[in-house]
C-alpha cells in the first residue's frame, strides 16, 4: 500500500502566526486540525510527499509536475519574507510519472514552467509538516488543469500506480480552499452557491463519497468561486479502489472563505471502489438521458456538427423536420458544452439562411469548428456533448437598461461598428448590470463609453 495517506487541506496565507499576527486565531480550529493531519502523516514516515496545488503552474490542458531537483519560496507576497519553506524534490519519482502519463496518454510533464519558486499553495501545507517530520521527505508538485474530473481522477490513479512501482510511502496533500463566496463582507463577496458548494464538499469529503466530488455541477463550482475541487479530484484517483477511512476534522468561514481540513487512511483494496469506472458509466448514462430527450432543434445541432466533425461536410437538410424549422427564418444560437463547461458558442442575430433548419446546421457547425476561444470539436469528443439551441425573436430597440430583465431578455449593446451580445438566464449572470458590462466586454466596449441596447427573446431547446 503506496499511499499511507491522504488529506484535503486549505492554504490561506492568514493561518500563519506570522501572517495573521493574532487574526489567525480567528481560524483556530483550521489551524489545529492542520497540525493534528500533519502528526498524524508524520508518524507514517513517509518518503515522499505529493502535493497538488491550484497556485502552482496551472495550464488548461496540461498538468505541470515541476522540474528541478529542489525549489524554495517565501511568502513576499504576504509581507512576510521572512518565513522560507524550501524542498527537496523527489527526481525519481516525478520522471517515474511523467513516463506513466505519456504512455497512457495523459498529458502532465515537466513542459512550461513559469515560477520555479514554491507556491504559498505548497508552502502552507509543508510549512505544518515539515516540522512534525522525524525524517526528511522529498516533494513532488503537480499543478492542475482545466480537464475533466475523468483526467484528473486518472492522473490521481497514476500516481498511486507510481508510488506502487518505485515502492515510495508516500502522502498525498491536496491543497485547496472552498469557496471564497461566503459572506458580502468578505474578500470576494456573496453568492448563493457558495454555502451550497461548501456543505456539499465537507460531506462528500467526510464520507469519503468521491464519485459526488467527481460529478458536482460545474455551475455551482463556478459560481461558489471555488479552487481546491480539482485537487481532491486527483486525490480521489490517488485512492484509487481502495477501502478509506475518512474524517472531517474542521470546517470554517470567518473570513468569507471556505477552509475545510480532511484526512483519508486507505484500509486495504476494494475493487467495489472503481470510483473512475463508475464516473464514466454514470456520465455515460447522463448522456444517454440526454439524447433520449433531445427534440428536433437539438438534435438537429448535434447531427450536423457530428456530421462535419466526422466527414468534414454539411449535413443536407433532412426532409421529416417540423414545419418551424423549414418555413421559419429566425436567427439562432447553438451552444456546445462539455463535462458542464461551454465549449463553443456560435450563433445568428437575424436570419442569413432559408430556413431555421439551415440556420441551425451551418451555426452548429460554427460553434464546434469557429468558435476563436477553443480549438476545433475532434471526433473522440463528440459522445460527450451537449447540445442547446436558442431561436431568437426580432431585436428591438431600448431607451433604459430598467427595460431589461436578465433572466427573460438577451441583449445586444453597440458602439460603432463594435457589438456586444449575450444570452438571456445564464448561469452566474444575476444582475442587469453584469448582463451589461459582460455584453461590454465581449464587444470590446468600455464601461463608460455610450452605447445603444437592444433587448430579444429566446426559445431555447436544451
Amino acid at each position: 500500500m503506496a499511499i499511507v495517506a491522504a488529506m484535503a487541506v486549505p492554504h490561506p496565507p492568514i493561518i500563519l502566526p506570522e501572517i495573521g499576527r493574532g487574526e489567525d486565531k480567528r481560524i483556530a480550529k483550521t489551524a489545529a486540525a492542520y497540525r493534528e493531519v500533519m502528526r498524524r502523516a508524520a508518524e507514517l514516515e513517509p518518503d515522499t510527499v505529493v502535493i497538488t496545488s491550484p497556485h502552482a503552474t496551472m495550464y488548461s490542458d496540461y498538468f505541470h509536475i515541476s522540474p528541478g531537483k529542489s525549489a524554495r519560496g517565501d511568502f513576499s507576497a504576504f509581507r512576510c519574507p521572512e518565513v522560507e519553506i524550501e524542498a527537496e524534490y523527489d527526481v525519481a519519482f516525478a520522471k517515474a510519472l511523467a513516463d506513466a502519463c505519456a504512455e497512457e496518454d495523459l498529458p502532465a510533464g515537466f513542459l512550461g514552467e513559469r515560477e520555479t519558486a514554491l507556491d504559498h499553495g505548497t508552502m502552507i501545507p509543508l510549512y505544518f509538516l515539515q516540522p512534525a517530520l522525524k525524517k526528511p521527505v522529498k516533494v513532488v508538485r503537480i499543478g492542475l488543469s482545466g480537464l475533466s474530473a475523468d483526467v484528473h481522477y486518472r492522473l490521481g490513479r497514476l500516481i498511486q500506480d507510481t508510488a506502487e512501482k518505485l515502492g515510495r510511502r508516500t502522502v498525498f496533500i491536496a491543497s485547496g480552499d472552498l469557496s471564497h463566496k461566503l459572506k458580502e463582507d468578505g474578500p470576494y463577496g456573496f453568492a448563493k452557491e457558495g454555502p451550497v458548494f461548501d456543505e456539499a464538499v465537507t460531506e462528500d469529503l467526510g464520507k469519503a463519497d468521491f464519485l459526488s466530488l467527481l460529478t458536482i455541477s460545474p455551475d455551482l463550482a463556478e459560481g461558489a468561486a471555488e479552487c481546491g475541487l480539482r485537487s481532491f479530484w486527483i486525490m480521489a484517483g490517488a485512492l484509487d479502489c481502495q477501502r478509506v477511512h475518512a474524517e472531517l476534522l474542521a470546517h470554517e468561514g470567518t473570513f468569507g472563505v471556505g477552509y475545510g481540513v480532511a484526512y483519508f487512511t486507505p484500509e486495504g483494496e476494494d475493487d467495489a471502489r472503481d470510483i473512475g469506472r463508475q464516473l464514466i458509466d454514470a456520465e455515460t448514462q447522463a448522456i444517454a438521458k440526454v439524447r433520449e430527450q433531445e427534440d428536433a432543434y437539438v438534435r438537429l445541432a448535434r447531427e450536423s456538427l457530428e456530421t462535419f466533425a466526422r466527414s468534414h461536410t454539411m449535413l443536407p437538410v433532412p426532409k421529416d423536420l417540423p414545419g418551424d424549422l423549414q418555413d421559419r427564418r429566425a436567427g439562432c444560437f447553438v451552444s456546445i458544452k462539455k463535462d458542464g463547461r461551454l465549449r463553443g458558442c456560435i450563433g445568428t442575430l437575424a436570419p442569413g439562411r432559408r430556413n431555421l433548419a439551415e440556420e441551425i446546421i451551418c451555426n452548429a457547425v460554427s460553434a464546434g469548428m469557429h468558435d476563436p476561444r477553443f480549438p476545433q470539436v475532434t471526433p473522440d469528443e463528440l459522445p460527450k456533448l451537449v447540445y442547446d439551441v436558442d431561436v431568437l425573436s426580432e431585436p428591438e430597440p431600448i431607451d433604459s437598461p430598467k427595460e431589461l430583465d436578465v433572466k427573460r431578455y438577451g441583449i445586444i449593446v453597440q458602439n460603432g461598428e463594435r457589438r456586444g451580445v449575450l444570452l438571456p438566464d445564464l448561469a452566474g449572470v444575476d444582475s442587469v448590470e453584469q448582463q451589461i458590462a459582460i455584453a461590454r466586454r465581449k464587444g470590446n466596449i468600455g464601461a463608460k463609453e455610450k452605447v445603444t441596447l437592444w433587448r430579444f427573446e429566446v426559445t431555447r431547446h436544451v
